[in-house]
């Protein structure tokens, strides 16, 4: 089964989730353009609050730094916290000497680590977070890369005209190369199951 992109981060979803919400959350998040603004849900959770949308991303930064920041002492870790808003979600990076334990193999600790400071959120607010956790600069140097192959991967189906399959990848590395796939002006999905789940560039 395969979930077509056409216009393109990553499971966005809180682990309190259902496997089935998650799963449906996932393929949203793979989705180019997904970080754009109008999410109904969060609409109405704007106007419950009293808070703008801006306001409520901020928030979300300063739990997630706060939770971090505790983390980072109980590791007896030093660390340089910074809170932004990047689109439609609140994105907060820690810069440090050697962060590396924090980032793990392939990202996997990193990765653990957003989805604590997502739960994070929604302990306080009670609403699902889709904030974004970066260490050191991992994940701005695997876009990075991934556009990269990206472009080489839409030159080689644009020259032989035959999808090409990538290997496996995490949900947000998914979510970059279907952006960077639709920004080129072809169509790529999603196949495979998680973990194994891939992306296949298609010819025009």
């Amino acid at each position: 089964m395969s979930d077509q992109t056409t216009t393109g981060d990553e499971n966005e979803t809180p682990e309190t989730a259902d496997s089935e919400t998650a799963r449906s959350e996932a393929k949203r998040s793979e989705a180019p353009g997904s970080e754009m603004p109008g999410n109904e849900a969060a609409d109405s959770a704007n106007e419950g609050s009293g808070m703008s949308r801006m306001e409520l991303l901020e928030q979300e930064g300063d739990i997630a730094a706060d939770y971090l920041e505790e983390l980072l002492d109980i590791a007896d870790l030093d660390g340089d916290l910074d809170m932004d808003v990047e689109g439609d979600r609140a994105a907060v990076s820690i810069v440090g000497a050697d962060l590396s334990q924090l980032v793990g193999r392939d990202g996997e600790v990193l990765e653990a680590l957003q989805e604590l400071s997502r739960l994070a959120v929604y302990r306080e607010t009670g609403e699902r977070s889709r904030l974004m956790l970066d260490i050191s600069g991992y994940r701005a140097k695997k876009r990075t890369a991934l556009e990269k192959l990206a472009a080489e991967m839409v030159a080689e189906v644009k020259e032989n005209g035959e999808p090409v399959a990538l290997d496996p990848m995490s949900p947000f590395e998914r979510k970059v190369v279907h952006d960077a796939v639709a920004a080129a002006g072809l169509k790529s999905e999603s196949e495979g199951t998680e973990p194994r789940r891939y992306v296949v560039v298609l010819p025009a």
